[in-house]
């Protein structure tokens, strides 16, 4: 007996060590290891491959594209289901409208307000560097078809806007993935549920055994996340490289200025006033969120990551996570916003249009009202900005000179926009008293997160 319990003591001891090992290499790991692989893949293919079939049939627009776009895919097919049973369940656990309500003001306020701050910071940014000066107008490529099919795409109104949110058949915004209707309906059904209350129990823990799922589903998909990131960044660099980016080095720099002055300056300051929080702590935790969004280029797809990044890591109650971030996937776009605001300052130097303080003024009013209802997905901020352009009179072939090298500044800004909507959550969910700051604190929380195990019960 005394050697079967021995034997039984030892053998869980031989097995621990190698799971050990094992949890070292964790999601964050693996998804910056495939990015700084997936660029230099694409370097080597852009400038050492030459082109022809094994490089531009078989890898770039083969097996890159399809395990990219493949994955993207997988990502998407997550959201509407997550999102709508996200906010279903956090509305109907709210329970109090009033709460509710308040919750929904604040993050709309924060949201507009750090947009706004965004445009007035690429712009202060965008004087300062004057990307528009000396730029060789003929170094740099033209696409004269592409700026007639965004001068062709329609303004779309505020009223339009504000009406557009209300659906008038939510199963068809449902099935076409458009979040501002599901969002309201998911509200109003939540609302409803809560008003119910035990009449409506069953159907609650339906929509939350349903959102378990959902989040399991999405545990599993994110295993192939490093093998998507690098398919992703290898094609986008074996198609661009570095040549394209060489006249417009200003202009990118601008951009990427302002777009770290922003994240690393305005939102913590954010957290460190109204959250009252460790701005590094929520760095630290948050960059393996930043590096997904920034290898996809797309907020939709990263939802998932973020709202279980906010509740396992930073100690953010789900109610307000599932509430907080898909509303900013949809209307919080502060880097396509500083986009925007440096792309104004380029094009009015570049084509010589003077602008003024009133000029200046529109321009911040009119990005900040058109990151409202934005598809958050790859590249839409080139549309939205047309919509910027024609409000202070600057030619949209601006908007054709920026196109080639728009690729690589969607994916930093994607990056910003995901970080302005886990910041703003973490905010509203500490002025709520619905942030565990034990958690946030916590340096190992939310080691799951990472390591993204398919619990099996």
């Amino acid at each position: 007996m005394e050697i079967n319990n021995h034997l039984e003591k030892t053998e869980p001891e031989n097995t621990e060590e190698p799971k050990k090992k094992r949890k070292k290499m964790g999601l964050t790991s693996r998804i910056f290891i495939a990015l700084l692989l997936g660029i230099v893949c694409g370097v080597v293919f852009h400038y050492l491959v030459p082109e022809g079939l094994v490089r531009d049939t078989v890898f770039v627009d083969g097996i890159f594209y399809v395990i990219g776009q493949g994955f993207i895919r997988l990502m998407q097919m997550l959201v509407v289901p997550l999102v709508f049973c996200s906010i279903v369940c956090g509305a109907a656990s709210i329970g109090d409208t009033k709460t509710l309500g308040t919750v929904g003001v604040k993050t709309l306020i924060f949201y507009i307000c750090t947009t706004a701050i965004a445009v007035a910071v690429a712009l202060t940014v965008g004087n300062l560097i004057s990307p528009g000066l000396g730029v060789d107008m003929s170094a740099i490529m033209v696409d004269t078809s592409a700026s007639e099919k965004l001068g062709a795409a329609e303004d779309v109104s505020i009223v339009d806007t504000l009406l557009g949110i209300i659906p008038t058949n939510p199963i068809e915004s449902l099935a076409s993935g458009d979040m501002l209707p599901v969002i309201f309906f998911a509200l109003f059904v939540g609302i409803i549920i809560a008003i119910l209350g035990r009449k409506a129990e069953s159907v609650h823990s339906f929509f939350e055994q349903f959102n378990d799922i959902m989040m399991q589903m999405t545990s599993i998909v994110m295993i192939a996340a490093p093998f998507g990131v690098f398919c992703l960044l290898s094609r986008t660099f074996a198609n661009i490289g570095f040549d394209a980016f060489l006249p417009m080095v200003k202009y990118m720099v601008g951009v990427l200025g302002s777009l770290v002055i922003h994240c690393l300056i305005v939102y913590m300051i954010l957290l460190a006033v109204f959250a009252r929080v460790n701005p590094l702590m929520f760095l630290k935790k948050f960059v393996s969120v930043m590096a997904f969004a920034f290898s996809t280029a797309t907020s939709n797809a990263t939802i998932p990551l973020n709202i279980e990044t906010l509740d396992k890591k930073m100690g953010v109650d789900r109610r307000i996570s599932s509430f907080t971030i898909p509303l900013g996937a949809t209307i919080n776009m502060d880097g396509t916003a500083i986009m925007q605001g440096v792309a104004v300052v380029f094009t009015a130097q570049l084509f010589g249009v003077p602008l003024g303080p009133v000029e200046y003024a529109t321009v911040i009013a009119t990005a900040t009202l058109a990151s409202i209802g934005t598809a958050g997905v790859p590249s839409v901020g080139l549309i939205t900005l047309s919509m910027v352009f024609n409000s202070v009179g600057l030619p949209l072939e601006g908007i054709a000179l920026i196109m080639g090298i728009d690729r690589i500044l969607d994916m930093a800004r994607t990056a910003v926009n995901i970080t302005g909507d886990a910041v703003v959550t973490c905010v509203v969910a500490r002025q709520e008293g619905r942030l565990d700051k034990s958690v946030f604190d916590d340096p190992n929380a939310g080691k799951d997160v990472d390591e993204m195990k398919v619990q099996m019960s």
